[in-house]
């Protein structure tokens, strides 16, 4: 069996949630926060044999999909620190951070 730790930002959780029922693949969903945007990432934790992880993969692939979104970067408060960073810059986000695992064992009560 394998362990698939995927984590994927919001706007796609729903999307993904639902493609995961339909596919009969279960998932445990765990609310978290980026540490770069601070924005709301959900992580699915997934337990699965070995023959349908591709197939898992390939869902989260199909659903997780990239967007552009504008953000202000942290102002600076060195004094001595130019200011340009105060404007807003388009960053690329979304998409999905995948970690498999081997599981050693699954126990389920």
């Amino acid at each position: 069996m394998k362990l698939i730790t995927a984590i994927v930002q919001d706007k796609d959780t729903s999307k993904l949630s639902n493609a995961f029922v339909k596919a009969n693949v279960r998932a445990t969903r765990l609310s978290t926060s980026g540490g770069f945007l601070r924005s709301g990432n959900t992580t699915f934790l997934i337990a699965i044999e070995d023959d349908r992880m591709q197939d898992v993969l390939d869902i989260i692939q199909k659903v997780s999909q990239k967007r552009k979104q504008f953000m202000v970067p942290p102002v600076s408060l060195d004094a001595g620190a130019d200011h340009v960073g105060a404007y807003p810059i388009e960053v690329e986000v979304g998409g999905a951070t995948v970690f498999t695992q081997n599981i050693e064992s699954f126990h389920q009560f």
